[in-house]
């Protein structure tokens, strides 16, 4: 009986074989899938959204320069002194508005809603309001701010009656100026305005002293002397009758539009009551002259 042979197994020699080419095989894929990922890093990369910028730093926060009702050009201008060393003391850097070149500014410009061509004298059209300003604003362009918000309010006015007056923007602008000086009070300057409207129909002196101190520059804290009360200044309206030459500040809106409706009444005085904030208003010479003789005012 012939013995049964038995399949012989893979030799050792082919097992290493067979280990080795599966070796090779398993770190092919392993290179293909590294190339692969290779590859698609930066694709991601690239597709991927950008970090975001680091914020903005904030805007520079402006300094505010409040200019009250009624303030001349002068006094205007020394009111950016004041403020403008405030803004350097609170910034540490130079700031460009100075009370020098602020007066230039306001001594010749346009003023639009009037007319196109250059004004010698601004005064009363610098509009008093508070405006912002940064150390780099010029007084240039705060002139022309304020110019600017004159404007959007002077559109607001109506001068139908004035015109029905005979009185021109400009007159009107100049009574504005008187009543902003003269008034404390709200209430009363259409009353002011009235006896501004009723004195000048009648060709009388209009009497505002406020008018004699801005054309002298006598401080309000000062009483007039009677030298100063003989001036010849145009705008001495004790002595010469009408309108001055120019408005006598910069009257804010309530004041323009009083200039424009002035109240319907015959008044033709008035003469401060002792609070030194209400007025006594009359058409009569003799109440007018009882009243202020027992209130100080002089007896005449």
């Amino acid at each position: 009986m012939m013995p049964v042979r038995r399949p012989q197994g893979p030799s050792r020699a082919q097992i290493w074989r067979r280990r080795i080419v599966a070796l090779v095989v398993a770190l092919l894929a392993i290179a293909g899938f590294g190339a692969a990922l290779w590859v698609a890093i930066p694709h991601v990369r690239e597709t991927a959204a950008p970090p975001p910028p680091p914020p903005a730093p904030p805007p520079p926060k402006p300094f505010r320069i409040v200019i009250p009702e009624g303030f001349t050009r002068t006094e205007m201008a020394r009111r950016v002194t004041a403020v403008a060393k405030i803004a350097r003391r609170k910034s540490g850097k130079p700031v460009a508005l100075n009370s020098t070149q602020y007066l230039a500014a306001s001594r010749r410009a346009v003023v639009p809603c009037f007319s196109k061509r250059p004004r010698t004298n601004v005064e009363g059209f610098l509009f008093p309001a508070t405006y912002d300003f940064f150390r780099t604003t010029s007084s240039r362009a705060l002139v022309q701010q304020q110019i600017a918000t004159f404007c959007r309010n002077w559109a607001k006015v109506n001068l139908a009656y004035a015109r029905s007056k005979q009185l021109t923007p400009y007159d009107v602008l100049i009574i504005a100026s008187m009543v902003e000086k003269e008034t404390l009070a709200p209430a009363e300057r259409r009353l002011v305005a009235a006896v501004i409207y009723n004195r000048l129909k009648a060709g009388m002196t209009l009497g505002i002293d406020a008018t004699l101190r801005y054309g002298l520059g006598i401080p309000g804290t000062e009483a007039i002397r009677q030298s100063q009360l003989d001036s010849d200044s145009p705008f001495n309206t004790r002595r010469h009758a009408g309108l001055t030459p120019t408005p006598i500040g910069n009257p804010g809106l309530a004041s323009i539009q009083a200039a424009a409706h002035p109240a319907p009444v015959d008044y033709l005085f008035f003469v401060r009551k002792p609070d030194k904030v209400h007025h006594f208003f009359t058409a009569s010479q003799s109440e007018f002259n009882q009243y202020a003789c027992a209130h100080g005012y002089g007896c005449g």
